[in-house]
């Protein structure tokens, strides 16, 4: 199996690559490896994870090969990419997003899942496209939306399928700012001064009690949700 996760760890800081050499789908592959990856970065005792995708691509999102194959197929995998935001947004070290460029659909999602998104400028596209192809957001990625993204731009990310460029999309509350310099380098300082600065018991409880009602209604999300279905 061809490997499109690469892991290290620098000084307590896990480095996650995301790179599938074409547009980051993400697959059952693509979703085991991430996993093995932040199962490492917690055997590790990891202070900071950064999570990075490929130049000029953090990912577009699901792979639509399955998702087109069926009801069935489709909510597998969307069940599996809700797990995988899931355990992002409840993980007990800071995570930090290096979005590299286009961040569609699920890929969306996981930026609403981070600590600190850091985008790409340039001429990128971010946000939920779901409703313009025929698909249902599933409810996690609702509640996700709801819980990060400004209120001004929830009906219009989630209901009416708005895309953003990179300064609109800072806006909306999928990234919290643009790089500067080189994407990968700025998320890998902001992962190296969260390691040193934060305190990791006081991190893990502080998210815990600030999510925990989120959380919640994420869990009850991938429990009962029927979505995605095809319009």
């Amino acid at each position: 199996m061809t490997d499109v996760v690469r892991y290290t760890l620098d000084d307590k800081v896990a480095s996650i690559t995301f790179d599938d050499g074409k547009v980051n789908a993400i697959s059952h592959t693509a979703v085991r490896q991430l996993h093995a990856a932040l199962d490492r970065a917690e055997s590790d005792q990891a202070r900071a994870v950064v999570l990075v995708g490929r130049p000029g691509c953090f990912s577009a999102g699901f792979d639509l090969a399955v998702m087109q194959s069926g009801v069935d197929a489709a909510r597998d995998l969307a069940r599996a990419g809700g797990e995988l935001a899931l355990r992002l947004f409840a993980f007990e070290a800071p995570v930090v997003l290096g979005v590299t460029g286009h961040a569609l659909a699920m890929a969306a999602v996981l930026c609403l899942a981070g600590d600190e998104r850091i985008g790409a400028d340039g001429d990128y596209k971010l946000g939920f496209n779901e409703v313009a192809i025929g698909l249902a957001l599933p409810r996690f990625g609702i509640e996700l939306a709801r819980e990060r993204l400004s209120p001004r731009h929830v009906t219009r990310a989630v209901c009416l399928a708005e895309i953003y460029s990179p300064a609109g999309a800072v806006e909306a509350g999928f990234v919290d700012r643009l790089a500067t310099t080189s994407v990968v380098d700025e998320a890998l300082a902001a992962g190296r001064r969260m390691a040193a600065t934060l305190g990791p018991e006081a991190y893990r409880r502080t998210t815990l009690d600030t999510r925990t009602a989120c959380l919640d209604r994420l869990r009850r999300a991938l429990t009962d949700d029927r979505s995605p279905v095809a319009g």
